[in-house]
């Protein structure tokens, strides 16, 4: 079993022990830096790096491979990357970039194939002058999402 299929296994094994993380990604560099970042349905708590970081170390063997761990939670301003997290943020503000456009408005709903995403626009009136507030909505496919982030609103 090669090193990357230890820390695959091990983590793996971490996280079934706590069901609301998730993994969002794990990085293996040539000089054997292990970087993994999760995510929770509740937040990531530093005890929660701590127990997953803990239960990494123990099962790989430094006299085997010697390597270095760190373990965080995804930021704020990290790029939302899989459905969880988009369910996890519904009723949030994101800007979401397609291929065609950026559109920045509230998520309405998640699954796992697209997102919902609404927000108020002002057009013109069909009859007579002047705009009228209109309410949009637009389904997006994960597939046509090339980054989205959480705006912060204070």
């Amino acid at each position: 079993m090669t090193f990357k299929d230890k820390v695959s296994r091990s983590l793996e094994e971490a996280l079934v022990e706590k069901p609301s993380l998730f993994l969002i990604d794990v990085t293996i560099s040539d000089s054997f830096k292990i970087s993994v970042t999760l995510d929770g349905d509740s937040g990531v708590a530093l005890q929660d790096c701590i127990d997953i970081s803990r239960y990494i170390e123990n099962n790989l063997d430094r006299e085997e491979c010697d390597f270095s761990l760190e373990v965080a939670s995804a930021g704020v301003s990290s790029p939302l990357k899989n459905s969880r997290q988009y369910k996890k943020n519904i009723g949030r503000t994101l800007q979401v970039e397609t291929q065609t456009t950026t559109i920045e408005a509230k998520l309405t709903e998640a699954n796992d194939d697209f997102i919902v995403l609404e927000w108020e626009a002002r057009e013109p009136k069909k009859i007579g002058k002047g705009k009228e507030t209109v309410l949009k909505r637009q389904e997006i496919p994960y597939t046509e999402i090339k980054k989205a982030i959480v705006i912060i609103i204070f």
